[in-house]
């Protein structure tokens, strides 16, 4: 029986990222080529328009037998096994792409994002594993490097989305996301971008934070010239996931340029001299500069490591808001919460991620409270929900100790000054009444109000849809309420900082009084007549820089 198809091969420069790349020994290259022919065989199989699923797996089953027996009558088999021989790698991980590849005959959908991820564990990871394997590297780098291939796999999946739907009937985005679109017939119509769009996002957000995982490949990998391929690559992925965020891959096609190849490129050379280091800290500070959080100025006023330690609490609160206002599903998002709360749990041994690493640092330098970490994702818990309402003023009074509490109380014993505990907590409920005035519409639109529906009852207005409750002049008058409650809550931070270190919280200084300006431009524009989100003026940045930059 042949196993060819009918299908013109494709070939390695024909892929988005690094095959086989001339920074690799002529004797890796080798062994590389055979991996990626054999892979390439198998996934023409398993993509052949002509054969049915029978006869895909039927030759599926002959090409891994051929791989075992090394049959001279099947070249990319007998080479591979050649290969594997010599290096002692190859075969166990073609195997596994195998067991990858027949799933793609039998199954074209997927649920949730777990099922993606353990597909992408047989039908990517056996790559990375590969390429240790035959470089003869440690253990430390198969985390980072399944990461690595686990995120092309799924920026190679929204690339095709549109191929992939179109030719061979398969979509790898999942179902439970895509149902926010409305359907999958509605999701890729062509009009639906804006629909689409919030989709992407979240899955690249998800994407991101494996490249993020990755990072710490390079400095991990013994063998110069893989660092540099694994450089060059992780530094592709970045760029392409930066490429989906701004294109549409159903309406034309993503992909990086040669610019990018060339510069990443440049960039794999440069670790072939140096091994790179402290790529953990590189990352959340660099989290803290995309976020255009006003918390920065606060921060720069720190030394080195009380900075730090608040780069990686901001990092683990911004990745934390992503996962609750992106488009996965709830149950998804609870799901990934939880992997944060299991991440947390590692924080004293071996966490995994590049945030859980920085947090376990700042959390043994300053002795932060790993309970409010949890506390904070019980906050995120609440937001994750379709539909949010506050029922009483208790329950935002939970809401704002949980959201913002627990940030000023890991804040403020990294600024050194652990007896200010109460009044963290009472700044943070005040901060977080703000953000709720200044956020109405745009929290509308996600279906959630802040507000109490008991302040709003006592007005004679009932639950409703959020459009409903924020366009009538009752919802307003509530709105001054809490505009009452933060200014009493600012004069209460006023005449508590009497009794404390003010040096030592400029940082909470800072954010205090860009949050007080906040509250005043509110009210100055009033409650019942809103366009668009506030933000400050250039004259109000320029003050607090001003301020940023003098002793307290």
């Amino acid at each position: 029986m042949s196993l060819r198809t009918a299908q013109a091969p494709k070939q390695p420069r024909d892929e988005n990222f690094p095959v086989a790349s001339l920074v690799l020994s002529p004797e890796h290259r080798e062994a590389v080529l055979a991996f990626y022919a054999f892979a390439r065989m198998a996934d023409d199989i398993a993509d052949a328009p002509t054969l049915k699923a029978a006869e895909k797996l039927q030759r599926l089953d002959a090409l891994e037998q051929a791989l075992i027996a090394g049959d001279p009558a099947v070249p990319q088999a007998a080479r591979l096994h050649a290969a594997d021989k010599r290096h002692k790698a190859g075969l166990v991980q073609a195997r596994d792409l195998l067991r990858a590849f027949r799933q793609d005959v039998v199954k074209a959908r997927y649920n949730e994002w777990s099922e993606l991820i353990e597909y992408c564990r047989f039908s990517a990871n056996p790559v990375g594993r590969f390429l240790l394997a035959l470089h003869r590297e440690r253990i430390a780098a198969q985390g980072p490097a399944d990461a690595l291939c686990t995120a092309l796999q799924i920026l190679n999946h929204l690339q095709d989305c549109g191929r992939d739907h179109e030719e061979l009937g398969r979509i790898y985005i999942p179902l439970r996301w895509m149902m926010g679109a409305g359907s999958e017939k509605a999701f890729f119509a062509p009009a639906q971008a804006a629909l689409r769009r919030s989709v992407f996002d979240a899955m690249l957000d998800r994407v991101d934070t494996l490249i993020d995982q990755a990072q710490s490949l390079p400095e991990r990998l013994q063998n110069r010239r893989l660092r540099a391929q694994s450089i060059a690559t992780i530094a592709l992925a970045r760029r392409l996931s930066e490429r989906l965020r701004r294109g549409d891959p159903l309406l034309e096609r993503v992909q990086v340029s040669r610019a990018d190849a060339g510069l990443a490129f440049l960039r794999g050379l440069g670790g072939t001299l140096r091994r790179p280091a402290g790529s953990d800290q590189r990352i959340t500070a660099a989290m803290v500069r995309r976020s255009g959080s006003s918390f920065r100025l606060g921060m720069r006023s720190l030394p080195h490591e009380r900075r730090r330690a608040m780069h990686a609490v901001y990092a683990f609160c911004r990745a934390a808001d992503d996962i609750a206002d992106g488009a996965a599903p709830p149950s998804e998002k609870r799901a990934f919460l939880s992997e944060w709360r299991r991440e947390l749990d590692r924080l004293h041994r071996a966490p995994e991620t590049p945030i859980g690493r920085e947090l376990a640092r700042a959390s043994t330098l300053f002795k932060l409270p790993v309970e409010e970490y949890h506390v904070l994702l019980d906050g995120m818990e609440m937001d994750s929900a379709d539909r949010v309402r506050i029922t009483n003023d208790y329950e935002l009074s939970l809401y704002g100790r949980r959201v913002a509490g627990s940030v000023g109380a890991l804040s403020i014993r990294i600024f050194g000054v652990p007896s200010a505990h109460d009044f963290a907590l009472d700044l943070g409920r005040t901060l977080q009444l703000v953000n709720i005035l200044r956020d109405v519409d745009e929290d509308a639109a996600c279906e959630r109000v802040y507000v109490p529906l008991s302040r709003l009852a006592q007005l004679g207005l009932q639950d409703a849809p959020a459009a409903t409750l924020v366009a009538d002049p009752r919802f307003a008058r509530v709105c001054e309420g809490l505009a009452e409650d933060a200014r009493a809550g600012f004069a209460a931070a006023d005449a508590a900082l009497m009794h404390f270190d003010r040096a030592a919280l400029k940082p909470a200084i800072l954010m205090m009084e860009n949050y007080r300006r906040v509250l005043a431009r509110l009210q100055a524009r009033g409650w019942g007549v809103r366009q668009g989100k506030l933000r400050l003026s250039t004259s109000d940045r320029l003050h607090l820089l001003t301020r940023a930059m003098r002793p307290a």
